[in-house]
């Protein structure tokens, strides 16, 4: 390209960039058209010259090509000239690593993932961003990947456990994803001793020829000390747990109570007798409810608290809240997603106290639909704090003792049972999909080990609250939806067509199939569930069902929630812990205020990362209550139990205990004298010599062999296996049920 007077000034967003720079810089769609009209790779020196680029903007014209280079647009050649990444037929994306030392590359462009060789890996840890070539096809026929350049470091601190070889220290990740030991500096341990808990902090990352090296910045403690596996949880998965000094200032500067000026443009309804009701341990109170009969069906009244009123877009607390995107709940601790002052302060709905909240009003018809809705800022008083077992209690015995000491809301309580009957008869009607899971609870000592673990029993208060919340949920949606209000929709796909045919397929073997046809709705899901019902393989055919559905998540386009059979969702009555639910209740402030709520961020990237966080909650859950069962476990080590075939991988299956709540593994190798091959469309490993099957939802006994709490891993052997004569006479073995029978099929 002949270098052009002022061919700046022929940049398309050149006013964007004027906009929001007092030093216009080339927009990065212009750099790309230069680059592409040139035809060929440039070096930089080539470029400074062509944009007549000034000693003065050298540097933040550097920038702005380092930050296109990590966003993949240009990459520099071995000639370190820029290249356009979509001529290079190079593909970015995540890195991600496999305990067993191999990984994927998930390509940003959501096309299909490709195998990372544990050569590959030995360059790159798990999280980084990378661009890649296809190399060529493994032997499982998945597309391999060849990495060109790492574009982003995803680990700059690592939590781990410190060890010595020979008087070399490194430190184990625990983050099983990352497999590389990662050497630690001589001189740079800093008083840590051999098999504590550490933080180390990268200072050199793995290439081609070496291993990553760091040093120790910080002693968490010894393993098994108590609250451990919480620290670590938190920093394997970067959850930010301390609130930073400008959003705790801002927090401490909120006046405790509801200001006299705060009333202005809001209903009063504290005559109203609204009630929260929520579990025994719970501190953060979002909602309260009222119900009352009126003509052709109930009045419904949920009021959530007022959450936008104190959080305003991009101050201190906002900015920490996206960041967090929800409060994450451990056993014994919560990581709020708001400071103390709010969440459980004047945010939360306490009782006898003035609250400002968000309602929405409802008329219910006497078939459980919908008929009307308004939404309204207001005030209101919590007349009482209820639990479910309260409720419950005072539903089955209204003449009872502690139903005479709630005399004044026992009638509304009545009252929204009567309606929650009627919101039944809707759900059944709509066809949302009703799985029987088990929740559980740990229940600590005083020491704060485990005592027990005992099963969540869901009461119709439970579902009583949970019907309600929806439907103030749909109203939301279905309010902003009218008014086209952009808002995060809480989207749940139905299944892919590859797992729907393969779920027909399992369901032909036991005589069943689902309706519906190549889109199958929720109540179909529905009609067969209520068809197994009852079938003792009814837990095997639930689960495989379950199975085959998408993550719930959050995204601006509304496609309807599969599960619960709604046209649209979003969530509103939990703006303390959940961010979507505070944008939700900003864009309805907007709407009734005249207005458009226009989020500080795209919509797309707020659904990503709302999306993300709760994932991230869930993953440290997840970890933190295997690491507190495994050492449970410690204690049953020899012990015999009965349990479900829970899952079945090629490797071996795993079994969920009947008394306990906790799954361990039986490996392959445990299974009998036989060569076992997974089958995954039928979700069993089937012996080649004796047709021995295990099967997803069998019933097993086991015995407890190992517990590793490093791995969080439990592992379990058949108990009294039965020998049977294999083809050739030969010894072979078929497990007993729990009660000495055999099982076929």
């Amino acid at each position: 390209m002949k270098n052009t007077k002022n061919l700046r000034a022929q940049d398309p967003f050149l006013q964007r960039e004027r906009e929001q720079y007092d030093n216009p810089l080339p927009s990065r769609e212009f750099i790309l058209q230069v680059l592409a009209q040139n035809g060929a790779p440039m070096h930089e020196d080539e470029l400074l010259d062509l944009l007549e680029i000034t000693d003065a903007e050298e540097d933040l014209f550097s920038r702005r090509m380092r930050a296109m280079e990590r966003d993949g647009q240009v990459m520099r050649n071995r000639k370190r000239e820029f290249c356009i990444m979509d001529k290079l037929d190079l593909i970015k994306g995540k890195v991600q690593g496999h305990p067993d030392g191999f990984g994927f590359l998930i390509p940003e462009d959501g096309s299909a993932d490709m195998f990372l060789s544990e050569k590959e890996m030995h360059q790159v840890l798990h999280g980084d961003v990378v661009m890649v070539s296809q190399s060529g096809v493994d032997r499982r026929g998945r597309p391999e990947a060849k990495i060109i350049e790492v574009l982003v470091r995803a680990n700059n601190r690592v939590v781990g456990r410190l060890f010595d070889d020979h008087g070399i220290q490194f430190v184990v990740a625990e983050n099983r994803r990352i497999t590389q030991d990662i050497l630690v500096v001589p001189g740079e341990a800093h008083q840590a001793q051999v098999g504590q808990v550490v933080i180390l902090e990268i200072i050199q990352h793995p290439n081609k020829h070496a291993q990553p090296m760091g040093r120790i910045v910080e002693v968490l403690g010894n393993y098994a000390d108590s609250g451990m596996e919480i620290e670590i949880a938190l920093r394997k998965h970067d959850l930010p747990n301390e609130f930073p000094k400008d959003v705790e200032r801002q927090a401490k500067a909120i006046p405790p109570t509801v200001a006299a000026e705060d009333w202005a443009g809001r209903e009063d309804i504290r005559s109203l007798p609204l009630v929260t009701i929520d579990g025994e341990t719970a501190r953060d109170f979002d909602d309260a409810v009222y119900c009352a009969p009126e003509k052709d069906g109930y009045r419904l009244v949920v009021a959530i608290a007022d959450v936008s009123h104190y959080v305003q877009p991009n101050d201190a607390l906002d900015r920490e809240a996206i960041l967090r995107g929800n409060s994450v709940y451990f056993p014994r601790r919560v990581i709020p997603m708001l400071p103390e002052e709010l969440s459980n302060g004047l945010c939360s709905l306490n009782p006898q106290v003035d609250r400002m909240c968000m309602v929405c009003d409802m008329h219910v018809d006497g078939h459980g639909e919908i008929t009307g809705y308004r939404f309204y800022p207001s005030v209101m008083y919590s007349h009482a704090r209820l639990t479910y077992t309260q409720v419950a209690a005072m539903l089955a015995e209204p003449d009872g003792e502690l139903a005479k000491s709630y005399a004044t809301v026992v009638p509304h309580l009545q009252n929204l049972y009567g309606l929650f009957q009627k919101l039944l008869t809707a759900r059944n009607k709509r066809g949302a999909i009703d799985f029987e899971t088990v929740e559980t609870q740990m229940i600590f000592d005083a020491n704060g080990k485990i005592e027990r673990i005992v099963p969540v029993v869901r009461n119709d208060a439970h579902k009583l609250i949970e019907e309600c919340m929806l439907a103030a949920n749909v109203c939301a949606a279905n309010f902003l939806h009218e008014n086209k209000q952009p808002v995060l929709y809480r989207i749940h796909q139905g299944p892919t067509p590859e797992k729907l045919e393969a779920l027909r397929e399992f369901m032909k073997e036991f005589g069943l199939e689902i309706g519906g046809g190549d889109e199958p709705k929720a109540a179909d899901y529905s009609k067969l569930l209520k068809r197994i019902k009852g079938r003792p393989d009814a837990a095997l055919l639930q689960t495989v069902m379950l199975r085959s559905l998408r993550q719930a998540k959050y995204e601006p386009e509304n496609i309807g929630h599969f599960g619960l059979g709604y046209e649209a969702y979003a969530h509103f009555t939990s703006p303390i812990r959940r961010y979507p639910d505070l944008l939700v209740h900003r864009a309805i402030n907007a709407v009734l205020q005249g207005k458009q709520y226009k989020p500080s961020m795209k919509w797309e990237d707020l659904g990503l990362n709302c999306s993300m966080t709760e994932r991230r909650a869930d993953d440290a859950t997840r970890d933190v209550d295997a690491w507190l069962k495994c050492f449970y476990m410690r204690e049953h080590l020899g012990s015999v139990f009965t349990g479900t075939v829970s899952s079945v991988t090629s490797f071996g299956m795993f079994v969920s205990l009947d008394d306990l709540y906790v799954e361990g593994l039986v490996h392959i190798s445990e299974l009998g004298k036989d060569y076992f091959h997974f089958d995954a469309s039928k979700h069993q490993l089937l012996g080649e010599r004796t047709g021995q099957k295990y099967r997803l939802g069998d019933r097993v006994e086991v015995r407890v062999v190992k517990v590793d709490m490093e791995s969080t891993k439990v592992d379990f052997v058949l108990q009294n296996p039965v020998q049977v004569e294999g083809a050739e006479g030969e010894a072979s073995f078929e497990r007993k049920s729990p009660k000495g029978k055999k099982r076929h099929g």
